[in-house]
């Protein structure tokens, strides 16, 4: 009986759920998992983010493939039907789902990790590496990481939402070769994508439509500022707004100038360190 954790990755959906998983797997320890990712590119990085296992299977669809009945699987993806998912709690022996949505319910025969929902079989917790807990110079005054994936060229359509900010620019993971040649040349302070982690810490305020980097920053003691992307589900709005975490829509311009001015002035939810209640919860359900 071995244990699987899929996570939805690719160049249209970006890394957040892959950061979350690795965050978690981290905290998993010594654990013998397999990380399934639906794009074979991330899942050749994965080691460096301290996944010692993990395969690509280009779809959802690929999990029989790898997998057999009985297995334990912990999911996080919204690719899957009803139907689906009820076929997957049919087939694994155990079945774990992280979602993201207010809306959403527990099902019989699975457990459930999301930031909004509580009672039986539910861990109300969010993901977030220890190592942004712990304190790092800020010398970033303003930092933008518009997300891992950028197929359509967003970043550059709307340049003008960030113009005249003099602020550091932190590449994403699935741009193309010309794209990213171009931003570096248009950001003369520009990171590389393995300098993620230091640009999260270190930065004062940093502007972002990462769900994930959102939460990495607020736990390091910056001032994030939430970007929501047309083209990205909303889901963690609500919750972002519980943080206090100012967000803009449609990059308007003025308002993310309004929030800049003022956002000393905002009073920043205190983030908990609740990923070891993950780890616990996840630990105890399968049985590990």
């Amino acid at each position: 009986m071995r244990l699987f954790y899929y996570v939805h990755t690719g160049h249209r959906v970006g890394l957040d759920r892959f950061r979350r998983a690795c965050t978690i797997i981290r905290a998993l320890g010594d654990v013998d998992i397999t990380l399934l990712c639906s794009d074979f590119r991330i899942a050749a990085e994965a080691r460096h983010f301290g996944v010692a296992k993990a395969v690509g299977i280009d779809a959802v669809q690929n999990i029989p493939q790898i997998a057999v009945h009985g297995d334990k699987m912990i999911f996080d993806s919204d690719e899957a039907n009803p139907i689906m998912l009820e076929d997957m709690r049919n087939f694994f022996s155990t079945f774990i789902r992280i979602s993201d949505a207010k809306e959403d319910a527990k099902a019989s025969g699975e457990s459930l990790i999301s930031p909004y929902l509580n009672g039986e079989g539910i861990c109300t917790a969010v993901a977030v590496d220890a190592k942004y807990f712990e304190p790092k110079e800020k010398n970033i005054e303003i930092s933008y990481f518009f997300g891992d994936d950028d197929y359509e060229k967003d970043l550059e359509k709307n340049l003008d939402f960030i113009a005249e900010l003099n602020l550091d620019l932190q590449l994403g993971f699935y741009y193309f070769l010309d794209y990213e040649e171009m931003l570096r040349k248009k950001f003369p302070h520009h990171h590389e994508f393995e300098d993620y982690d230091d640009v999260v810490q270190q930065s004062k305020i940093l502007i972002t439509a990462s769900p994930q980097a959102v939460l990495e920053s607020l736990a390091s003691g910056a001032k994030p500022i939430y970007v929501q992307r047309e083209d990205h589900p909303a889901d963690l709005v609500p919750f972002f707004e519980s943080l206090h975490i100012p967000i803009v829509y449609n990059y308007k311009k003025e308002m993310l100038m309004d929030i800049i001015r003022d956002v000393n002035n905002k009073n920043y939810f205190k983030m908990e360190h609740s990923t070891q209640k993950i780890a616990n919860f996840l630990k105890e359900t399968l049985n590990l």
